[in-house]
């Protein structure tokens, strides 16, 4: 064989070779990315739960978007648009009772509800406790008038008290949505008045009441019925509030033996929406729903919702 052949045949040889590691290596990637999609879609399928599994079909509710997420596991057992942007209306409440027991050590420490928070309240047309301007009131009490009645002046005081304003405070909030990986959450206040900037998803809420509820302080709030403020410089004889959640159940005629507690909301622009906790048995789930059409004159859609999933999941 001449020289030139031979030169010929190895470079063809080397050619040959170079091909078939080409080759190899896009096999290989073809192996990992698919690899990868298959963890992906188990890691999709993981979060939401296997849809023939689900105890409950969510998909008639009144709201537009819902998470029903196991308590117990940290799985979410259902789930209807649950990626969905949402306002979280008085929803964000939990997050700002959140924040103030994470960063607060007393509970009995003495607040005083600024003046100043009052007007843009009054102009939004917000839910409110019943305290007054100048009135000094403790961070418990504040906490319960805060969840129960939603009140607006609770959580602007509060705020001001832990983090010096509003806006810092909502930083410190945007801190924890980040903590826990509510990835497509942003908050800008305290109380869920509307605001393009300020929004959520029913799945990082159930995140949120998922973490939440670990917090017994957080817990003895979220199931409380009424309260009672004791005697301040603004009320010499105290007074009392009451979660509205179970107000409106009362005045609804609506009733159910599972639900423990929950928060509402509502804007126009979110809606009726509800958080709330109830148990199946021995165990305990959470339930978010938002974007309820209705309003604080209609039935009340979004309790209706909840009580319908309870009821549904206890076999009734």
């Amino acid at each position: 064989m001449s020289r030139r052949r031979k030169r010929r045949n190895h470079f063809l040889g080397k050619f040959i070779l170079l091909i078939g590691a080409v080759y190899g290596l896009i096999l290989a990637a073809a192996v990992i990315y698919s690899t990868g999609d298959l963890k992906e879609l188990g890691k999709r399928i993981e979060e939401t739960g296997n849809p023939a599994g689900n105890q409950v079909d969510l998909s008639s509710l009144y709201s537009e978007s819902a998470v029903l997420l196991d308590l117990d596991t940290g799985k979410i057992a259902a789930q209807k648009k649950g990626r969905e942007r949402i306002y979280p209306a008085s929803l964000t409440k939990m997050m700002t009772v959140l924040v103030v027991l994470e960063n607060t050590e007393d509970l009995e420490q003495q607040v005083r509800l600024s003046e100043d928070i009052f007007p843009e309240l009054y102009e939004e047309g917000a839910s409110m406790a019943g305290f007054v301007p100048g009135e000094h009131a403790s961070v418990r009490d504040l906490l319960y008038g805060a969840m129960l009645p939603s009140g607006g002046e609770c959580c602007k005081a509060l705020a001001e008290e832990v983090a010096g304003s509003e806006e810092k405070f909502a930083e410190l909030m945007n801190d924890k949505a980040q903590e826990l990986k509510m990835r497509d959450t942003h908050f800008t206040n305290s109380t869920g008045l509307p605001d393009k900037k300020h929004y959520t998803t029913t799945r990082d809420l159930a995140r949120l009441l998922e973490y939440a509820w670990e917090n017994g302080d957080f817990r003895a709030i979220f199931t409380t019925r009424s309260y009672t403020v004791p005697p301040t410089d603004g009320h010499p004889e105290g007074f009392s509030f009451y979660s509205l959640m179970f107000q409106e159940m009362d005045q609804s005629g609506v009733a159910s033996d599972y639900i423990l507690g929950g928060k509402t909301g509502y804007t126009s622009e979110a809606g009726l929406c509800l958080a709330s906790v109830g148990t199946v048995g021995d165990k305990t789930y959470a339930l978010i729903t938002a974007k309820a059409d209705g309003s604080h004159d209609t039935q009340p859609y979004h309790i209706l919702d909840a009580v319908s999933v309870f009821q549904k999941l206890n076999g009734e």
